[in-house]
């Protein structure tokens, strides 16, 4: 059974870090593509970065390009997402997902406020 678990999100300041993780389990994780979405209050779920299995290919979304980090450790099966330069825009729940499965985790909500 495919299950994917995110933790690290929380409340910080504008121009604060955090770093998101999602745990892989039930499939064979260094095998498939990975991505983080994110789903603000009253919007639609948009992508946010996207990573190849072995980590040697990413894609950003414009919003989030220069700040936004996408990662992999296929021995732990985690991906990682480092947002630095936060903004109150990037305020949403933040969503692991597996391409291949359609699979998705419960989701961290990050808030970004003073």
């Amino acid at each position: 059974q495919v299950q994917l678990v995110e933790s690290g999100g929380g409340l910080v300041q504008p121009g604060g870090s955090l770093r998101l993780s999602c745990a892989a389990s039930g499939f064979i994780f260094s095998s498939y593509v990975m991505s983080w979405y994110r789903q603000a209050p009253g919007k639609e779920r948009e992508l946010v970065a996207t990573i190849t299995t072995t980590g040697g290919g990413t894609n950003y979304a414009d919003s989030v390009k220069g700040r936004f980090t996408i990662s992999r450790d296929n021995a732990k099966n985690t991906v990682y997402l480092q947002m630095n330069s936060l903004k109150p825009e990037d305020t949403a729940v933040y969503y692991c997902y597996a391409h291949r499965f359609g699979a998705w985790g419960q989701g961290t909500q990050v808030t970004v406020s003073s």
